[in-house]
């Protein structure tokens, strides 16, 4: 764990607009900054920073956030690994609270790997641009393979010359540690000497999202039956192949505003499309997709398109673990590349333009191809049909997420008729592989029992509120963040001589269940520990709070206004224009409300500019309270009419003290209210 000093020392260094002006290009519009936004395409720069409030909001795509869930979306980085990306810009020493004697020795050896890993690299683009031989064997073969030289340092590709040591001598001499050498892979061990392990062999390094080296492949150069085509490092504490695509710290933005990742087998494809232009592209290593890799392509987009080889084997390739991306609720599309060519050698044929429309014009919906496939193979025989019709409907079962309803539909309405079965049937055996994965998942159930809890949910999902109650339930939740908004903005303040607006809010709102949004609740008992250890409240403690569900409702609450009632609107109509100018408009704006024509009325305006804390904060106070009572009010009405002549007294006791609650709150609220 990184120590609570580190922590404070990267907070309080933290510049949005540094942060944010590493990726965006930023102008200045009056107080806050402008540019596009890096995480949507648009022509019109709707993306704000405001320097004052430490965050940035887009109006366009509506992503908001501060300078930790920036560089957190925008480089796809964990809270921790963002907070010594940010400890490295700043060059803060990064302290780590005591670890175990074990797993001391692991963030020791991790880091000794990079370093070891950085040298490796080095060395390696060394050979391949400054020896004789890297010029005339390892330049040369990949120049007819027709990559460039931007390219090739782009992807920081490096040459293992054909010589038995001359990296092992080169690390040991620079005293890295042998074993960690070997554990590296770049380097073996045999009676008592050190060898290279990649020799004549060009290195492609392999990347994680922060740009740091974990391994190598090594494609040898001369056609040699004896030796494999590839080496890779072997897995280590760095480098896990399951959790690895080649290519994802240079394609995760492209693939992020693309909305669509190419995935391909090899390094040169990934290294070719990306010279073409086409950047939004990784690489699986020829290994079938698993469960890690489909979660890492999802954490930039739900949509995938395998180009693969045309051959009997890339169709193969192209299938397994399809039911895994299905079921992380991935959208999979396939594109075959014809006459025994790969992406590598068909984009180089084609060209860029002509590549991305064969890619565009012959994407495929794997479900269907897998289903067209089979039937050709299946020919006639009914078994082998039937087994068919079993597999797509275990397949189409792996889809089952409420947000995936409709897409499921749609495939059991082609797969039906690509197969010649009766829909409602093929529904069925779709559902009966559904409630069997539910059995199982619950631990042996009954199948009979298991089918009525399918049922039952299936009830409770589609249970309705009325329009009275969702109506007053959408309003709660607009005032359980409006109180939060108060005590992010005010809970600081005094409220009078002895005690801060968060203890008049805190004391006011003792209970738990009168919020029903639970990252307010969450947010609501941060304040709550904090004034109990006498900690005054300071709102870069929640905007850039280690839960992100808090520090994403402290960003929105900064920078989302609330609408206010048509009373205190009438009040304001008179001088909407100057806070306008004041607040939103630009520089030019606001130097037009001070003119000397307008010199009245922008007095009248500040005038009204006094501190209205207390009564903001009491009127939302006993808002939110009338609110819970009119639920509460609902409530107790229908179970008086469901109530037995021995309840009905109690019941009716309560509502006239709810009334009264009622009648008594209402006369306590201000003119500004949540609408």
């Amino acid at each position: 764990m990184i120590s609570q000093n580190t922590i404070q020392q990267v907070l309080s260094r933290i510049d949005v607009l540094d942060i944010v002006g590493n990726f965006v290009k930023l102008k200045r519009r009056g107080a806050n900054y402008l540019g596009l936004c890096p995480f949507h395409h648009e022509k019109t720069p709707s993306f704000t920073v405001s320097p004052v409030k430490e965050i940035f909001k887009c109006f366009g795509c509506g992503k908001s956030g501060n300078s930790i869930s920036f560089i957190m979306e925008h480089e796809k980085l964990s809270y921790v690994e963002t907070l010594k990306w940010i400890a490295r810009r700043y060059n803060i020493d990064v302290e780590e609270t005591e670890l175990s004697p074990e797993k001391k020795l692991v963030q020791q050896t991790n880091e000794s790997l990079l370093i070891i890993n950085h040298f490796a690299q080095e060395f390696y683009a060394n050979q391949l641009w400054e020896t004789d031989d890297g010029t005339e064997i390892a330049q040369s073969y990949l120049s007819e393979r027709g990559f460039s030289d931007d390219i090739l340092h782009k992807f920081q590709v490096g040459f293992a010359p054909d010589k038995k040591d001359v990296f092992a001598k080169e690390a040991i001499s620079k005293k890295y540690n042998p074993e960690l050498l070997i554990k590296a892979g770049l380097i073996v061990e045999r009676n008592g000497q050190y060898f290279d392990n990649y020799r004549d062999r060009i290195i492609f390094p392999i990347h994680n999202n922060s740009g740091r080296v974990i391994g190598f492949g090594a494609r040898q150069i001369k056609k040699n039956d004896k030796s494999p085509k590839y080496i890779n490092t072997p897995e280590n504490e760095l480098y896990v192949k399951s959790k690895i695509l080649y290519g994802t710290y240079f394609a995760r933005h492209a693939i992020d505003k693309a909305d669509e990742c190419f995935l391909v087998e090899g390094y040169t494809d990934v290294v070719s499309l990306q010279q073409a232009g086409i950047e939004n592209v990784v690489a699986s290593g020829g290994t079938a997709l698993t469960q890690d890799q489909l979660r890492l392509i999802k954490k930039y987009s739900r949509n995938l398109t395998i180009i693969y080889d045309g051959d009997a084997a890339g169709i193969k390739a192209a299938t397994r673990g399809l039911d895994m991306a299905l079921e992380e609720s991935l959208s999979v599309k396939l594109v075959l590349i014809p006459d025994n060519e790969d992406p590598d050698s068909y984009v180089k044929k084609l060209g860029a333009v002509a590549f991305k429309n064969f890619v565009q014009h012959n994407k495929k919906d794997v479900i269907l191809f897998q289903i067209e496939v089979a039937l050709n193979e299946s020919g006639d025989d009914a078994n082998k049909k039937a087994g068919l019709v079993s597999q797509i409907a275990e397949t189409i079962s792996k889809i089952d997420k409420t947000e995936d309803f409709t897409r499921q539909q749609d495939y059991i309405r082609q797969a039906s008729q690509l197969l010649s079965v009766d829909e409602s049937g093929f529904t069925n055996l779709v559902n009966k592989f559904i409630r069997n994965r539910i059995s199982l998942e619950e631990k042996k159930i009954p199948f009979d029992e298991a089918k009525v809890h399918e049922e039952n949910a299936k009830k409770a999902s589609a249970g309705d509120y009325s329009d009275q109650t969702f109506a007053l339930l959408f309003k709660d939740e607009l005032q359980e963040k409006e109180v939060a908004r108060i005590l992010l903005e005010h809970g600081n303040k005094k409220w009078d001589v002895e005690k801060l607006v968060a203890d008049y809010v805190i004391t006011e709102l003792p209970e738990d269940d009168l919020f029903d949004n639970q990252v307010v609740l969450k947010f609501i008992e941060e304040f709550r520990q904090l004034r109990n250890n006498q900690i005054n409240p300071d709102r870069n403690i929640f905007l850039y709070h280690p839960d992100t569900a808090i520090s994403s409702l402290a960003v929105s609450l900064l920078y989302f206004p609330y609408e206010v009632s048509s009373h205190w609107k009438k009040e304001l109509s008179h001088s909407t224009g100057f806070q306008k100018s004041l607040f939103e408009q630009d520089y030019e704006s606001f130097i037009e409300t001070l003119k000397p024509e307008n010199e009245e009325k922008l007095l009248n305006y500040l005038n009204m500019q006094k501190d209205t804390t207390n009564e903001e904060v009491e009127s939302s106070v006993n808002y939110l309270k009338l609110r819970k009572v009119k639920k509460m009010l609902m409530q107790n009405q229908a179970d008086m009419e469901k109530a037995s002549p021995a309840e009905i007294e109690n019941l009716f006791l309560t509502h006239v003290h709810l009334k009264k609650l009622e009648v008594d709150l209402s006369k306590k609220i201000g003119s500004v209210v949540i609408r």
